[in-house]
């Protein structure tokens, strides 16, 4: 392999900021800051905004098209007939 032209690929820990949930992975991410994990080792951090801890979809919280208040089936009613023959 040659030197100095492949990314840096190390130990990342990803920090979530909406509620602190941490996870090691390997990364070429870029990273300024440095962060302990909970066995006390120092990685390179990364900041998240939203992690599979917090994301609507991973905690069930997201809603779903069909409850939109029937607004999903008038237009089924209204205009799926238009196309169909």
């Amino acid at each position: 392999m040659k030197e100095g032209i492949h990314p840096d690929y190390r130990e990342v820990l990803f920090v979530d900021l909406s509620n602190g949930f941490k996870f090691v992975t390997r990364s070429c991410a870029p990273t300024k800051e440095t962060g302990k994990t909970d066995d006390g080792r120092e990685l390179p951090m990364f900041k998240l905004d939203t992690s599979s801890e917090s994301h609507p979809f991973y905690t069930g919280t997201q809603k779903s098209v069909d409850n939109m208040g029937g607004r999903v089936e008038r237009f089924r009613n209204r205009f799926g007939k238009v196309g169909a023959k």
